[in-house]
């Protein structure tokens, strides 16, 4: 696909374990390369939602009376799947991060491989844009955000570098970006070192963690008892976060057991971890950092 080339397609959708009449979502429909393998497996009675903050991804609208998209952020997944009046489904499927699509528009701001407007909204109506971070963060924010989502050990660096150039012109655009943070980047570490600079501005600017957090905390409500759960992660912050809840049902902190020593984690892996395979890697260079992880509810103690 031209949009979007889906990530462990077959993987994905095989985890959810798909009743031909149940009811399914797709939070991250993109080009819909995964909602139409999910629809190739439903039947007549099945039921496919999908959400997509970004108003190009209407572009890719399936014509399909077994499918509804939700132009909507999928931190909102239960308020919107209320409104159609679905209270449980049968298994969602997360494919986290940028789509190809979004990656190749220059104008969007997202890749360091083409200058475009620092932009990185996911939903382009936000108020919030890379160039609001850039030129408005303070020294502290600014060095906190790229420490936290960037992982970048000179970040105290990287943000007072960034204060001084802004004060003596605004930073506008990528390249104008990478430009100011040249003696940061060596030749053989540039393309990683900027990639991390800018996935620490992009999760800030769209809240990405904040809302995968949300999201799974409404998946032990949403799922039915043998219902899937089937994420794709592209970084270790996302990874550690869907990792850890399915293990925990907890971002921080530990479980308290009961006399017993039993724990009340509400959700259980599914498999092992899953990664791509070296064929799709060629086909597809976007996957090589690909996770997926699957779960389900735990099964109730019998007392």
């Amino acid at each position: 696909m031209n949009y979007h080339n889906p990530v462990l397609l077959k993987e994905s959708i095989d985890a959810l374990s798909i009743k031909a009449n149940g009811v399914y979502v797709d939070v991250t429909f993109g080009g819909g390369g995964h909602s139409r393998e999910i629809l190739n497996r439903l039947d007549a009675n099945g039921k496919l939602f999908a959400f997509d903050q970004d108003p190009d991804a209407q572009g890719n609208l399936i014509d399909d009376e077994r499918f509804v998209l939700i132009p909507e952020n999928f931190r909102y997944i239960s308020r919107f799947l209320r409104f159609h009046r679905i209270k449980k489904v049968d298994g969602v499927l997360a494919d986290l991060g940028v789509s190809s699509h979004q990656f190749d528009e220059a104008e969007r701001g997202f890749s360091i491989r083409f200058d475009g407007d620092l932009d990185m909204r996911m939903n382009q109506k936000s108020k919030i844009s890379a160039k609001e971070i850039i030129n408005n963060y303070s020294e502290e924010k600014l060095a906190e955000i790229l420490f936290l989502y960037g992982e970048l050990r000179n970040s105290r660096n990287i943000a007072k570098t960034i204060i001084d150039k802004r004060e003596e012109k605004k930073i506008e655009t990528s390249f104008q970006l990478k430009e100011i943070l040249q003696k940061y980047l060596p030749k053989a570490k540039e393309h990683k070192i900027l990639a991390q600079i800018f996935q620490a501005i992009r999760i800030e600017v769209n809240q990405e963690l904040n809302v995968l957090k949300e999201f799974l905390e409404q998946m032990p409500n949403l799922l039915l008892p043998d219902g899937r759960l089937s994420v794709i992660s592209y970084h270790s912050l996302e990874d550690r976060l869907v990792k850890r809840f399915i293990s925990t049902g907890m971002f921080s902190g530990e479980l308290e057991k009961d006399v017993f020593g039993n724990t009340d984690e509400p959700m259980q892996k599914v498999g092992k971890l899953i990664v791509p395979d070296l064929k799709e890697i060629k086909l597809n260079n976007r996957a090589r950092s690909a996770k997926l992880r699957i779960a389900t509810l735990k099964k109730q103690r019998i007392k």
